[in-house]
């Protein structure tokens, strides 16, 4: 594994907050970073709903994204299952309930947790899963 994954887990600090607007504004700024993304979903219904939502924001915004991988020049990919991940993204936004396995294939890997308590839950699994691969993850409370 590669030891020099950034793993950061960023807090919604109010239940209304949305993961998706979140996800797309991280995703821009990777991109114009120049970093090439997977946005990791749970399932097609959250895939289908977040593709809706990059279309239209941040607002006045193009995010150029794509379904899995479907094109390797695309820099946003949205994917359903984390071993399906295009193995050219440098970084993931994981908004899964389950941690990302193997996540030194990653440069950084950028955790969502909404203020809802059962995902809350599920991301204090994942912090402790990273933390048993030996990883260090951070933790940013957005919008106190």
């Amino acid at each position: 594994m590669n030891d020099s994954c950034q793993v950061d887990f960023y807090v919604l600090a109010r239940p209304g907050q949305s993961a998706e607007h979140l996800a797309c504004k991280l995703a821009m700024m990777a991109w114009e970073q120049g970093h090439h993304v997977a946005v990791l979903t749970a399932d097609e219904a959250e895939a289908d709903s977040l593709d809706e939502v990059m279309w239209d924001y941040p607002p006045g915004r193009f995010l150029p994204h794509c379904r899995g991988q479907a094109d390797p020049e695309t820099p946003v990919s949205i994917d359903t299952c984390a071993a399906e991940i295009p193995a050219d993204r440098d970084v993931v936004i994981n908004l899964a309930d389950s941690a990302i396995p193997e996540p030194g294939r990653f440069r950084r890997l950028l955790e969502i947790v909404p203020g809802v308590e059962q995902k809350r839950l599920a991301s204090r699994q994942k912090f402790r899963e990273y933390r048993n691969m030996g990883l260090e993850p951070a933790h940013h409370t957005i919008g106190k």
